[in-house]
């Protein structure tokens, strides 16, 4: 009997894995993203490395810019974090910005703008700071041009928080 009840165990997990799907977050555009440039006063220091991925393309001329906060609104946003001159967002690489901008409680939203040509695809963005814990947002797909497009997780977000038009 109970060698019954293991086997029909084991089965019925064998069974429930092989339906069970992993849900992993897609990126997404965001058709607006009211940046708030008065608020990024450096009181706060944060550090974002952004890994290319290796299916992108060798090097990118485009401009990237960034935008990340918290669920009760405090924003920071970096202009033009690229630099061809200088080998950023090469194709496997890891480039990582010392970026200055208003204190925030934990990171929950994260998006990027390319601007150009040439396409660029980046694998992550880690972003860690003094009042919040490391976290990592999974791109690994060519960002469309001239449109915000990234993650929004903020489970207590309201309209302040990402004012979006």
């Amino acid at each position: 009997m109970m060698r019954a009840l293991f086997f029909l165990l084991i089965f019925a997990v064998l069974i429930s894995c092989s339906q069970s799907r992993s849900i992993i977050p897609r990126p997404q555009p965001l058709s607006s993203l009211k940046i708030n440039t008065t608020q990024n006063v450096g009181a706060c220091s944060f550090s974002v490395s952004i890994r290319t991925s290796c299916s992108s393309t060798r090097y990118t001329r485009d401009h990237i810019s960034l935008s990340f906060g918290d669920a009760y609104g405090n924003q920071v946003y970096a202009p033009r974090l690229d630099d061809p001159r200088s080998g950023t967002f090469e194709r496997c690489s890891t480039d990582t910005f010392q970026i200055n901008g208003p204190c925030t409680y934990q990171i929950c939203y994260l998006y990027l703008y390319r601007s150009g040509y040439d396409g660029w695809m980046p694998y992550d963005v880690t972003v860690s700071g003094y009042n919040t814990q490391p976290v990592s947002f999974y791109y690994n797909v060519f960002i469309p041009g001239d449109i915000w497009y990234g993650f929004n997780n903020c489970y207590r977000a309201t309209s302040a928080s990402l004012a979006m038009k």
